[in-house]
């Protein structure tokens, strides 16, 4: 009998997954946090104008929660975003920050948590484990399913014109996330489609990943695999399907808990040049590099993707190195099937920006030493040539 291996695992502490429970927002606050009194919403101007936070800031009112809306959130939040809205925490003495939207509102969210409540810079919080001190009460709302991000511990920054740097540690787990799917029913196909696929890489990446992989986190991965793969295609076709798109956010939810446990590799590493440079949405990146990532680890993952097909692609194949091939298939079929560009060259890369792209990627030591084979500049440049 083989022991089990010693591991640790955190996560959010409260979970409301209901369509309709962002209504209930003001009443889940003054429940957990009675003494409460201003909120501040990070949220983007996209949303803001859509009147999709109407019922939740309605809701907040209504138990005397005053509200302080920040909506000047971007794609990939640059440095100055997330000072400006820091600063406005402060000179506005909120006591609670609320994240509402897609990745980058809630990684802006978290570090407002923590900036708000001490004197720590951000330029000192980047790496694992270096916020120091404590945080404002935190609650997320993802509009999308498909970051995760509103139960990791992550938070990613754009520092520079195309780098990324990330801050990671456990005082950016919220207190409360709420799964809504009636905040995503309006998001467009090709939207649904690559966040759908970038929750989905989540879970394959911490299935495999060489560093933290324990038993509560594969668990959480297959389950995770198992409701996207069931029901991607189902709202890529039918966007008001309120059972599939709770399924989805559930699903991402899931992988979320998973890679903040047993991190991700590979296709993270290389996506993030493609966004950081490109400005290709960060799911899309991760769709674009994806198969051509899994063919690379087959290798060494095998046994690992095999027992992924057993979900996604059931009785298809047999013996790990069929059934690892049909499930690397799977996400080349999936692509095509829902839409989404599947060549580098579709989001304007060239053969000349392959070097550039292989440097950057060879940065991101965080998440390379993550994956079960090791990446070389040789390999990530092959591997983009072959995605190109």
């Amino acid at each position: 009998m083989t022991p089990s291996p010693a591991f640790s695992f955190s996560t959010v502490s409260h979970l409301l997954s209901e369509p309709g429970g962002a209504k209930q927002l003001g009443d889940c606050i003054r429940t957990q946090f009675p003494q409460v009194r201003k909120a501040l919403v990070v949220t983007d101007a996209g949303l803001l104008k859509a009147g999709l936070l109407q019922p939740s800031l309605q809701s907040l009112e209504a138990v005397g929660i005053g509200i302080v809306t920040f909506s000047d959130i971007i794609a990939d939040p640059p440095e100055a975003v997330v000072l400006e809205a820091a600063s406005q925490a402060r000179q506005h003495q909120i006591d609670m920050v609320i994240g509402f939207g897609g990745g980058s509102s809630m990684d802006v969210a978290k570090l407002i948590a923590v900036l708000a409540a001490g004197e720590q810079d951000l330029q000192s919080m980047y790496g694992i484990g270096n916020v120091k001190g404590g945080r404002l009460p935190l609650v997320q709302v993802p509009t999308t399913a498909g970051t995760g991000s509103e139960v990791t511990p992550i938070s990613i920054v754009t520092t520079g014109e195309t780098t990324k740097m990330g801050v990671v540690s456990p005082q950016l787990y919220a207190d409360l996330a709420i799964l809504d799917a009636e905040l995503t029913i309006g998001l467009p196909p090709k939207i649904t489609a690559a966040t759908g696929i970038d929750a989905m890489v989540h879970a394959i990446e911490a299935y495999t990943s060489k560093v933290k992989k324990n038993p509560l986190s594969d668990m959480l991965a297959k389950e995770a695999l198992r409701l996207l793969s069931r029901n991607l295609l189902r709202v890529c076709e039918n966007g008001k399907d309120i059972e599939a798109r709770q399924a989805m956010l559930l699903g991402a939810m899931l992988a979320g808990q998973a890679f903040a446990n047993a991190p991700v590799a590979a296709v993270h590493a290389l996506a993030y040049p493609i966004g950081g440079i490109f400005h290709v949405p960060h799911g899309l990146s991760n769709a674009l590099v994806l198969p051509h990532v899994l063919r690379f680890n087959v290798q060494h993952a095998g046994h690992s993707y095999a027992e992924l097909a057993d979900i996604v692609c059931a009785g298809q194949g047999k013996g790990v190195e069929e059934k690892s091939a049909a499930f690397i298939d799977y996400f080349v079929n999936l692509a095509q099937k829902v839409g989404i560009e599947t060549r580098l060259s579709q989001v304007g890369i060239t053969e000349a920006d392959l070097d550039r792209l292989a440097d950057d990627a060879m940065l991101q030591t965080r998440l390379l030493g993550n994956n079960p084979r090791d990446v070389t500049r040789a390999d990530a440049r092959a591997i983009y040539a072959e995605a190109l």
